[in-house]
C-alpha cells in the first residue's frame, strides 16, 4: 500500500526525467466477457487519461457499458480543481456502494485521477468507503492492467506522491475519429496559490517533440481531422529540456505534418510569446482560437495568487494576439471570491473584460484547496457576496458572448462537422476555426468533414447554420 503525501508532492529537485517506453501485452480472456463503466470528471488532459484507462481496461479483455448495472468493473477518473467535484464524486459513490452490496457482491470500485493524489480524500475512502477496492493516481495508471490482476479482497491503495516520468507506446481508445488529444507536457511548476495541480501531477515535464510529430502523422495516416496539443501549462513546452524545440517550433513543426487543424491548450500569459504568436499567425492550420486564462483583473488578487503577470501586462499581450491573429477567438477562465477580494478588486475584473470583450469564459467562485497556500488565507468574504459577483460577472460575459457570436451573422465560415447534434436527429453539430459552436441542418453526410457553412443565427453560447451548396 502506498498513500499519497504532499510534502513529497510539492518537492522539485534536479532529478533527471526518465522516459520510460511501455511495451506490456495482456491475455485478453483475463476479464473475457466483462464489462467496465468508466466515468471522466474535470479537465481535457482527465478526458485524456479516460482514452489511456479504456484502452488499458479493453486489453484485459473488458467491453464498455454505460449502464452502471450492467458492470464488472467500476473506474471513476477524478478532478480535484474544485470542491464540485468532490461532491459529484462521493454522490456518485453512492450509487456505486448501492449496486455492489443489492446486487454485485463482485463489483470492483475503481477511484483514480487528481483526487486519488490528495491525502484528505484518501483518508477519507479508508475510513469512510472501504468498498472501494482499488485507488492509483495520476502517476500510475500504466499499472492498471497489473493492479487489477492481482488485486486481493481488500481496498488496495497504490498512489505515488513524486516528480513524474515520462510514458511512451501508450494506447489509446480514443472517444472520437475526427478529433484527437496529444499530450506534449505534464506537470506544473507554477504553484499558483490556489491550484492543486502541482501536487496532483508533478512537476513540469515534456515529451521529446520527435515523439509527439510521430503520433501526430500517425493521426493524420488514419484520417484526422483534427489534433489538439494538451498540457497543463502547454506553452512552457520544452523549457525543462536540453537542446529541444521550444513550443513556437513545436507549433510550426506539428503543423507542417498536414493535419488539417491544429489546437493547444492551455496557455498560461507567463509563457506566452511573440514567436508563438507570429507562428500561429503565419500557419492557416493553426487554428485561431486561444483559451487564455485571466484569473483575476486585479493587480493585487494576481499577485496573491502567484500569477507572474499584471492586469497591465496581460492587457498589452490580448491586444497583440488581437492585432496580430486575423479574426482570432479568445477565452478565458476567471475566479471571483479569492480570498478577501475587495470590491475595487472585482471592478478591475470587470474593467478587462470590458477591454477584451472575451468570446466566452469559464467562470467560478474560489474553491479552497487542501494544502494550497491560499486555503490557509482567513477570508472575510461572504458567499452571498461571492455569489451575487459571479452573477453580474457571469452578466456580462453572456452580453459579450452574443455580441461576439452575431458578428458570424449571414457571413460563411469552414465548420468541421462532428456528429448529430442534441438540438435534434435532423442536425448535425460541429466547431468553425474559432471554436464556435454550430448547429446545421442537413449535413449528415458531411461527419468527419469541413465544409462551408453560412450563419443564419446567433445565440449567446452557440451558432445555428445551413450548410453552403
Amino acid at each position: 500500500m502506498k498513500l499519497p503525501n504532499i510534502n513529497e508532492a510539492r518537492e522539485r529537485t534536479d532529478k533527471e526525467v526518465q522516459y520510460i517506453y511501455l511495451n506490456q501485452e495482456y491475455n485478453k480472456d483475463t476479464f473475457k466477457n466483462k464489462k467496465y463503466f468508466l466515468r471522466t470528471y474535470g479537465c481535457q488532459m482527465n478526458v485524456h487519461d479516460g482514452e489511456e484507462i479504456a484502452a488499458r481496461l479493453e486489453s484485459l479483455g473488458l467491453t464498455s457499458t454505460d449502464e452502471l448495472t450492467n458492470a464488472d468493473v467500476v473506474v471513476l477518473n477524478t478532478c480535484a480543481i474544485r470542491e464540485n467535484a468532490h461532491d459529484k464524486l462521493y454522490g456518485f459513490l453512492g450509487r456505486c456502494k448501492h449496486e455492489k452490496e443489492k446486487n454485485n457482491p463482485n463489483l470492483i470500485i475503481c477511484i483514480c485521477g487528481c483526487m486519488a493524489q490528495e491525502e484528505g480524500v484518501v483518508k477519507e475512502l479508508m475510513q469512510k468507503h472501504p468498498y472501494v477496492d482499488l485507488v492509483f493516481g495520476t502517476h500510475n495508471i500504466h499499472e492498471l492492467q497489473d493492479l487489477l490482476i492481482s488485486r486481493q479482497n481488500k481496498q488496495e491503495i497504490e498512489v505515488y506522491s513524486c516528480e513524474g516520468n515520462v510514458y511512451e507506446n501508450i494506447s489509446y481508445k480514443r472517444d472520437s475519429s475526427i478529433k484527437a488529444w496529444v499530450n506534449i507536457q505534464y506537470g506544473c511548476d507554477k504553484f499558483c496559490t490556489y491550484c492543486i495541480v502541482p501536487y496532483t501531477r508533478g512537476k513540469q515535464r515534456s515529451r521529446k517533440s520527435n515523439e509527439i510529430i510521430k503520433e501526430v502523422k500517425e493521426l493524420v495516416a488514419q484520417g484526422y481531422q483534427e489534433v489538439t496539443l494538451l498540457g497543463q501549462n502547454v506553452n512552457a513546452y520544452g523549457k525543462d529540456l536540453e537542446n529541444e524545440l521550444n513550443f513556437a517550433g513545436l507549433l510550426e513543426a506539428v503543423s507542417k505534418t498536414g493535419i488539417p487543424r491544429l489546437r493547444f491548450v492551455t496557455s498560461h500569459p507567463w509563457d506566452f510569446t511573440d514567436e508563438m504568436i507570429n507562428t500561429i499567425a503565419k500557419y492557416d492550420n493553426i487554428m485561431p482560437y486561444i483559451h487564455l486564462p485571466l484569473q483575476s483583473g486585479s493587480t493585487d488578487i494576481l499577485k496573491k495568487m502567484g500569477r507572474r503577470y499584471t492586469k497591465e501586462e496581460y492587457l498589452t499581450l490580448y491586444n497583440k494576439i488581437k492585432n496580430t491573429i486575423p479574426n482570432c477567438s479568445i477565452t478565458t477562465d476567471i475566479i471571483v471570491g479569492f480570498p478577501n477580494e475587495t470590491d475595487d478588486d472585482f471592478q478591475e475584473t470587470l474593467d478587462v473584460v470590458n477591454k477584451c470583450q472575451f468570446d466566452s469564459a469559464f467562470t467560478f467562485i474560489y474553491s479552497p484547496r487542501e494544502g494550497t497556500p491560499a486555503a490557509k488565507i482567513k477570508d472575510k468574504i461572504s458567499l452571498d457576496t461571492k455569489e451575487k459577483r459571479l452573477h453580474e460577472l457571469n452578466e456580462l460575459i453572456n452580453s459579450y458572448s452574443l455580441a461576439a457570436n452575431q458578428k458570424y451573422l449571414n457571413k460563411v465560415v469552414p465548420v468541421l462537422i462532428e456528429g448529430v447534434s442534441e438540438k435534434g436527429q435532423d442536425k448535425v453539430f460541429g466547431y468553425t476555426d474559432a471554436m464556435k459552436l454550430v448547429n446545421i441542418t442537413n449535413a449528415k453526410e458531411d461527419i468527419g468533414k469541413i465544409i462551408n457553412v453560412k450563419i443564419t443565427a446567433a445565440k449567446s453560447f452557440s451558432l445555428d447554420g445551413e450548410k453552403e451548396v
